[in-house]
C-alpha cells in the first residue's frame, strides 16, 4: 500500500478509464496524519507546486480568505526552538484566535478517545501515565520533527465564513501534498497560542491564526506513524430526505 511519502502513479489507480473519482478516493485513502518526519527538506520547487495546487481551493464569493506563511530551513528551527520554549515557560496560558470545542460527548468523545488510545497504544504510552501522554502531545510544538510548517491564517473582518474557507483551503493543502509524495499533520495546538505566533511571524492584528501544518517526508518506520484512523459509515452522518 502506498502511503504519502511514496511515489504514487494515479494514472495507474484501479477501474475504468477516465472515472476520476477512483484517483480522489485513491488520495483521500492514503493521506494519514504524520507525526514523525526524515529531516530531509522538500525542495522549493515542490512546495510552490504544493502552494499552486491549493490555491484552487473554493470560497465564498471566490474571496480567497487564507494567507500562509511557510517555514523552512534554519527559519523552521528558530521558530521550533522559540515555540517550544514559549510553551514550556507559558504551560497552559492558551489563547486561540477561534474558541476551542466547550465539550465532546457522545459519538465525538468516543471517536477522539478511539483516535488517541491508537496513537498512545502505537508508541506505548501506558493508561494513566499522564507525564507520558503530555510529552507525545508536546511533540505538537516541536513539529513532530518536521522541516517545514505552514501557518494558515484567515482575514479576521470574514468571520465564520473565512474560517470556514480556510478551513477548506487546510483540506485541500493536505490532499495536494499526498498527491506530491509529502506527508502532513494538521496542528489546532499551533493555534493555541495564536498571539506568541502572531508576535513571532509579525502576523496583522486583522487577522487570525487558523491552524499550522507540519509537513516533510515521513518517517515510516517510526511507531507513530504505524497506525491509521477510520471513518464512520454513512448510516451515522447521512439523512436522507426523499418523500
Amino acid at each position: 500500500m502506498h502511503g504519502c511519502g511514496d511515489d504514487v502513479d494515479l494514472a495507474e489507480a484501479p477501474g475504468p478509464a477516465g472515472d476520476r473519482s477512483l484517483m480522489l478516493e485513491q488520495l483521500l485513502s492514503e493521506r494519514w496524519s504524520c507525526r514523525a518526519f526524515e529531516d530531509r527538506e522538500v525542495p522549493r520547487a515542490v512546495i510552490e507546486r504544493l502552494l499552486t495546487l491549493a490555491q484552487r481551493s473554493a470560497s465564498w464569493c471566490n474571496t480567497q480568505p487564507w494567507q500562509v506563511i511557510v517555514t523552512a530551513g534554519g527559519g523552521t528551527e528558530r521558530f521550533r526552538s522559540a515555540l517550544t520554549a514559549h510553551v514550556r515557560e507559558g504551560g497552559q496560558d492558551v489563547d486561540p484566535d477561534f474558541g476551542q470545542p466547550g465539550e465532546y460527548h457522545g459519538v465525538y468523545r468516543q471517536r477522539r478517545r478511539t483516535t488517541g488510545w491508537q496513537l498512545y497504544g502505537a508508541v506505548g504510552v501506558q493508561r494513566g501515565d499522564r507525564a507520558a501522554s503530555a510529552e507525545q502531545s508536546f511533540q505538537n510544538f516541536r513539529l513532530f520533527g518536521a522541516p517545514h510548517v505552514a501557518i494558515i491564517t484567515t482575514d479576521a473582518s470574514q468571520g465564520a465564513y473565512g474560517a470556514v474557507d480556510a478551513g477548506a483551503y487546510l483540506g485541500t493543502f493536505l490532499l495536494a501534498a499526498c498527491s506530491l509524495g509529502i506527508a502532513t499533520i494538521a496542528q489546532a495546538a499551533l493555534a493555541m497560542y495564536s498571539p506568541f505566533i502572531r508576535e513571532y511571524f509579525s502576523i496583522p492584528g486583522d487577522r487570525k491564526v487558523l491552524a499550522g501544518i507540519s509537513f516533510g517526508y515521513p518517517d515510516l518506520d517510526h511507531p507513530a506513524n504505524s497506525y491509521r484512523t477510520a471513518r464512520a459509515p454513512l448510516a451515522e452522518v447521512v439523512t436522507w430526505t426523499e418523500a
